[in-house]
């Protein structure tokens, strides 16, 4: 578990996630309404060079950004509930970009089999518990990475 006391903790979450992802990386960011998901987006794609303002896609559904090196494909999926509409996910997963989708639960069955689950839990108005999940041995060591470095610091 990961204790983010304040905003400036969720960039530097960010940011040391960032260092670790790759082409192809898929992110889930789950968490109820106003848990940070937007917010640990925009930091992720500030980290990854990208200059335009990242807020949540919810009425696109799916935005790309150009960062230095990678791109960035962002989704909120939350409009998606109780749809059986697949939107050309496959494409998207299988670009050389590194992809976060908010309220990912409902597409699950468009999902990869593997990936890096970030759950962010409210404590208080500041306050967030962060816990990281991986499927595949490639997400395992991503986790294991930023849980070392994050409590090395």
């Amino acid at each position: 578990m990961i204790k983010i006391n304040n905003i400036n903790d969720m960039s530097r979450f960010g940011e040391l996630l960032t260092k670790h992802l790759s082409a192809g990386d898929l992110i889930l960011l789950n968490g109820d309404l106003g848990a940070g998901k937007t917010t640990l987006s925009q930091f992720i794609g500030k980290s990854l060079g990208v200059k335009r303002n990242i807020n949540s896609p919810t009425f696109n559904i799916i935005k790309s950004y150009q960062g230095t090196d990678l791109k960035l494909h962002h989704m909120d999926c939350y409009r998606l509930e109780d749809s059986e509409e697949d939107l050309g996910f496959d494409e998207y997963f299988e670009d050389e970009a590194v992809i976060l989708i908010e309220w990912s639960q409902f597409i699950a069955e468009f999902l990869p089999e593997h990936y890096l689950s970030i759950n962010i839990q409210t404590e208080n108005d500041a306050e967030r518990t962060i816990t990281i999940n991986a499927q595949g041995e490639h997400y395992l060591r991503i986790k294991e990475d930023v849980e070392r470095e994050l409590s090395a610091n």
